[in-house]
């Protein structure tokens, strides 16, 4: 299908009607069907970041000179942040268009800072867990640096003493999450930061999900291990303003100890016969609005309405977590430290389940390794609990009186995918339903055409449930990109 511009505009209400229709099949976030992707803190404040957002809707903070009002926005955006995280006097930042550039920006920075301190490392290295968000392996990628992954201990977190076996030489850069994806738990950021020290290397914590929300399960009296600036060797932390700090996307943070971090990130060229270019972060052109929008959800919610927000979280992800356990044959991973809820079947095809989980109108965020089902529970979810584990109670009842199940439809993609040996095959195959999504003009590609590898072989055995096919790819695309954009 190609499209091109009309000769003659469309109505402006015909337009917006259309908009509006197109999302009919669109996840159902306002009504908590979700368990990631949107932080919604209610109507009344989602309309005060539409106001805001409109307010500076076409302002560009590139200059910060034409648009001071932005800047000092964005200045007090990182000011409260770093309080927040127990940040020093001196700490800096910026802001980012999310988690994944708030990485790519700690890494970059590692990366530059090395080469002025340790101009004899070739190679450059990360050493992080394998549990670590995948948005460190994409800067890595970006950036040309070789990640060296350690795996968890017996409780999910970071094993420190295989984080202090990997460092060497070419280590320019030590990462660790608060708390990371998959599981929910807070690595053992103290201990790591010890080795950082010792090593004299930049230690980034990942606290895209959990920077704006761990203060406050803390300050509620919950147990929450060290993760911020407390810890002397923590040099960086990115923290997402567009999950947990209910403002509106795309807009995160990455904070430093001080200016002699920072000063890696920036991008400055006075060669280009367009004059001089200094830029602090990735783009070049920086929106105004979710700049405003962070900056007005902040000052409205307060400490008050983020305790608020908290609490009632805090509250859903406990009654989750212990209904689940409740379950015959269910697990929840690990020992979570806030608000993130991973589970599965023990005896049952989790991702048969999951299909069930579907079909009666939940979105549903698939893992591996072991296969399960995540679950980021917001305040949205206080009213939704007890129906999210009656059903997940009827799924494991379907899927353990149809084992079939774990043969058809999204439960065989991801199985298969997830138990194929060879991961460059895997690779290879989603690379060719990425070309085939994004192939000139196509809305719902012919998979049958994207690859004769995995993915072929999946179309071929279940060629009538095209769309279920392409559905399953679409997520393990996402997963692949990072939930966070």
């Amino acid at each position: 299908m190609t499209v091109t511009i009309p000769s003659a505009g469309h109505d402006h209400e015909q337009l917006l009607a259309e908009m509006q229709s197109m999302r009919a099949g669109d996840a159902d976030w306002k009504d908590a069907r979700t368990w990631s992707l949107v932080y919604y803190a209610g109507e009344k404040h989602h309309a005060l970041l539409e106001k805001a957002h409109r307010i500076f809707f076409a302002e560009n903070a590139l200059n910060p000179m034409a648009f001071k009002s932005l800047k000092r926005m964005e200045t007090e955006v990182i000011s409260m942040t770093a309080a927040m995280l127990n940040g020093p006097p001196t700490a800096v930042g910026t802001m980012t268009t999310g988690g994944t550039e708030s990485v790519l920006m700690a890494v970059k920075a590692a990366r530059d800072r090395a080469k002025v301190k340790k101009p004899w490392i070739l190679w450059p290295e990360i050493v992080a867990p394998r549990t670590t968000h995948v948005a460190l392996g994409k800067a890595a990628h970006y950036f040309g640096l070789k990640v060296r992954y350690v795996d968890e201990g017996p409780d999910l977190r970071a094993d420190v003493q295989a984080m202090k076996r990997a460092v060497t030489r070419d280590t320019v850069l030590i990462t660790a999450s608060a708390p990371q994806y998959p599981h929910g738990v807070v690595d053992p950021i103290a201990d790591i930061g010890i080795i950082a020290a010792e090593n004299d290397l930049p230690f980034h914590v990942d606290a895209c999900v959990g920077g704006f929300v761990l203060p406050w399960v803390e300050k509620l009296g919950y147990p929450v291990p060290l993760f911020d600036f407390r810890v002397p060797g923590v040099t960086s932390i990115s923290a997402d303003l567009h999950q947990y700090g209910f403002a509106a996307k795309g807009a995160s943070t990455i904070i430093y100890r001080d200016m002699s971090y920072l000063k890696h990130q920036f991008f400055v060229s006075t060669d280009w016969p367009g004059g001089i270019y200094a830029s602090p972060s990735m783009t070049g052109t920086r929106a105004g609005g979710p700049i405003a929008a962070a900056w007005a959800s902040l000052m409205a919610m307060g400490t008050e309405g983020f305790l608020d927000h908290t609490r009632r979280a805090m509250e859903a992800a406990t009654a989750l977590a212990a209904g689940l356990r409740a379950i015959p044959g269910l697990e929840v991973l690990g020992k979570p430290d806030a608000t993130i809820v991973t589970w599965r079947s023990t005896s049952l095809d989790t991702y048969a389940i999951a299909d069930r989980l579907e079909e009666r109108g939940w979105h549903i965020d698939r893992q591996q390794k072991p296969p399960s089902i995540h679950c980021t529970v917001t305040s949205n979810h206080t009213g939704v609990v007890d129906q999210y584990l009656a059903d997940v109670a009827a799924a494991v009842e379907e899927v353990r009186a149809h084992p079939e199940l774990a043969s058809k439809g999204n439960a065989a993609m991801y199985g298969m995918m997830a138990k194929v040996p060879f991961r460059g095959l895997v690779k290879h195959s989603i690379g060719k339903v990425m070309e085939a999504m994004y192939a000139p003009g196509v809305v719902v590609p012919d998979l049958t055409k994207a690859d004769d590898g995995v993915v072929g072989q999946i179309v071929a055995k279940y060629g009538d449930k095209a769309m279920g096919v392409l559905d399953s790819a679409t997520r393990l695309r996402d997963r692949i990109l990072g939930k966070r954009t």
